[in-house]
């Protein structure tokens, strides 16, 4: 007598963005056999091999839902914070449609750093001491005068860039010369970064793997903030007691401010830590994975991707669990020359199959190809290139030897991540 097993049901799932961090997610959603019809909004020259790629007004709330119920969406991924902040998500889940991300009210943790400041005051959570201020002429007395160093940061999104380490009153009089609108005038604090990944649905809270991250532009991290221009994965200073008390002390009481607030935060949170002397620091939320933390992490992550997700955006996270390769993972962006103010763009990418056949992963961010089909540079950080090894030392050897395959004229990279 035969069996028969009932067919696998398969979820359409959409992805909003177009760069590395998108890349990865549609990269390892492929890999599930429970996606269906994969679309990525706009998408790049990369995912184009993973996933459709379509046009959509990503930030248009109305425009999304829409294009959701019309498709059969089952599921929508919210790459970037823009959309996020725009309330995409709200609008997701009024028309009844699975969101991973959270709604406008909860992304203020990211879309405005004088509303994190405020909540971690009141909730007693650690964080640099501030000021606020509406506007950067407001904030010009107090900087000139503030002891140094002092970090200036733009109230609302910046992609990452909007922060400035002063060590001297002339830049951080220069920083906020270039802020227009809020800002938030911060203490300097001291130690190592690390990175901090949470997977929520509002009630169960599920522990990612940790990060470092390189945000300045040139070796020695030297050279202006960028959005980041490598990662290793986990973080070393990050040990099991920091991160159990950057659990206890940041995360969990985020969480139950925004709750008790009427505002439950669902999604992925990205915690930027400061390790001080005293212990983990919050320096600022993401409300969305990072970018390049999310390329290292879809290497690493063993589970289901899609389950994940969806079990999250529809309140059932317990149901899903996560797993982990034990390996590192190095992550090396490849920007355009210029980034990160103006980017050289346009510029011919060669050999990224040479690259990839040393066993690395090459994610595209900002990438297109021509209509004669030559692969060309589109944007800022143009490649991220991911590695797995045993250790640190393995995996940075070889994502530089997969980087050097690559024949690119029109960009750099730094030479010191993982160092």
């Amino acid at each position: 007598m035969r069996c028969y097993k009932p067919a696998m049901t398969k979820i359409d799932i959409v992805v909003l963005g177009g760069g590395g961090r998108e890349h990865a997610l549609c990269w390892k959603l492929r890999q599930s056999a429970k996606v269906g019809r994969l679309i990525c909004a706009p998408g790049n020259a990369g995912i184009a091999a993973v996933a459709e790629c379509l046009p959509l007004a990503i930030t248009d709330p109305a425009a999304v839902a829409a294009f959701a119920r019309d498709h059969g969406i089952g599921l929508v991924v919210v790459g970037p914070e823009d959309p996020l902040v725009a309330g995409v998500v709200d609008a997701l889940r009024a028309a009844g449609i699975p969101a991973f991300g959270p709604t406008a009210a909860a992304a203020r943790l990211e879309g405005s750093k004088g509303f994190t400041k405020d909540l971690c005051r009141a909730a007693g959570i650690p964080t640099a001491g501030y000021r606020r201020f509406g506007n950067a002429a407001d904030a010009h007395h107090y900087v000139a005068v503030h002891p140094l160093p002092v970090v200036v940061k733009a109230d609302g999104l910046a992609a990452g860039k909007g922060v400035t380490v002063a060590e001297t009153n002339e830049e951080g009089l220069a920083a906020l010369a270039d802020i227009n609108g809020p800002v938030v005038i911060e203490e300097a604090l001291s130690g190592p970064e690390a990175s901090l990944f949470v997977l929520t649905d509002g009630k169960t809270i599920s522990i990612w793997p940790s990060a470092q991250d390189y945000k300045r532009a040139f070796d020695g991290d030297e050279g202006p903030n960028t959005g980041g221009m490598g990662v290793i994965s986990p973080a070393p200073a990050l040990t099991d007691e920091l991160l159990s008390r950057a659990v206890a002390e940041i995360i969990k009481p985020t969480l139950k401010a925004m709750a008790d607030a009427g505002t439950p935060y669902t999604g992925i949170l990205y915690a930027g830590l400061m390790l001080t002397a005293t212990g983990p620091k919050l320096i600022e939320y993401n409300v969305r994975f990072g970018d390049p933390e999310c390329q290292a992490l879809m290497l690493r992550l063993e589970g289901d991707l899609a389950e994940i997700l969806l079990a999250c955006a529809q309140g059932r996270l317990h149901e899903a669990a996560a797993s982990w390769s034990a390996e590192t993972a190095v992550t090396i962006v490849y920007a355009a020359m210029g980034y990160p103010k103006t980017p050289i763009t346009g510029t011919v990418i060669n050999d990224i199959a040479a690259a990839e056949a040393l066993g690395v992963q090459v994610f595209h961010a900002g990438t297109v190809l021509t209509p004669a089909g030559t692969l060309v540079a589109a944007g800022g950080r143009v490649l991220a290139i991911s590695a797995l090894g045993h250790d640190i030392g393995e995996a940075r050897s070889l994502a530089y030897a997969a980087i050097r395959k690559i024949r690119w004229h029109g960009g750099f990279y730094r030479r010191d991540i993982g160092k």
